[in-house]
């Protein structure tokens, strides 16, 4: 179970905001990139350690990316480039997101980690976990669409059981990216995704192990 999973319960919120965007004009794959571009201004604040900043910055990229699908169902503008670019955006702004919070070590290491003595590679490595288990976490889902030639779609994208599997994704990660910057504790957030993602990505390697592991008779 993970947030990914109970999303339409969470998002009922949004609906005005959703409303409002569809009525301006914009296209679904607009709302995309302003996603991006609200992710990678996030990225620069954390990397230049304005931690407060960059969090909220990429609390409306979240919001954003929360938006541009259901736009386009509304207004009847859905496309296979959309849901792709969306996948793509997606990755682009965690993995980046993530490296620049491993960066910002050189520029300034938290209050509350400054009397250990960590070594700069440390922070990177920590960071460097927290992008590959982000980014594996989600390589899983079409890698196992392909490979299993599952392509049944829901309201114009993929839909699977294995958006249950894992109970760490990319809403989790964000939500302790962004509470990490607000709060000042932004490296445990980071260490928290680095262990989480990997983890919830080996869950969903166990999973799909029980349901395809069987050889099969060509």
């Amino acid at each position: 179970m993970n947030i990914t999973s109970i999303r339409h319960k969470l998002t009922g919120w949004l609906d005005p905001f959703i409303l409002l965007l569809s009525k301006t004009g914009i296209t679904p794959n607009q709302i995309t990139f302003l996603s991006f571009l609200f992710g990678m201004a996030a990225a620069a604040c954390y990397l230049t350690t304005h931690f407060v900043i960059g969090s909220i910055l990429l609390a409306i990229s979240g919001i954003l990316d929360l938006t541009d699908g259901s736009v386009a169902r509304l207004t009847n503008r859905k496309s296979d480039f959309g849901a792709i670019i969306d996948w793509i955006v997606d990755k682009y702004v965690d993995g980046i997101v993530l490296f620049a919070v491993g960066l910002s070590c050189f520029v300034s290491v938290p209050a509350y980690l400054a009397g250990f003595n960590i070594p700069q590679i440390a922070y990177i490595g920590v960071a460097g976990l927290a992008v590959i288990g982000s980014i594996m976490n989600t390589f899983i889902k079409p890698v196992t669409y392909a490979e299993t030639g599952y392509t049944a779609k829901e309201d114009g994208k993929i839909s699977d059981p294995l958006e249950g599997v894992g109970f760490f994704g990319r809403p989790e990660t964000m939500l302790f990216l962004i509470a990490g910057g607000l709060f000042g504790f932004i490296w445990i957030s980071v260490a928290v995704v680095a262990v989480c993602t990997n983890l919830s990505a080996i869950q969903r390697i166990c999973y799909l192990w029980k349901r395809h592991g069987g050889y099969k008779n060509e």
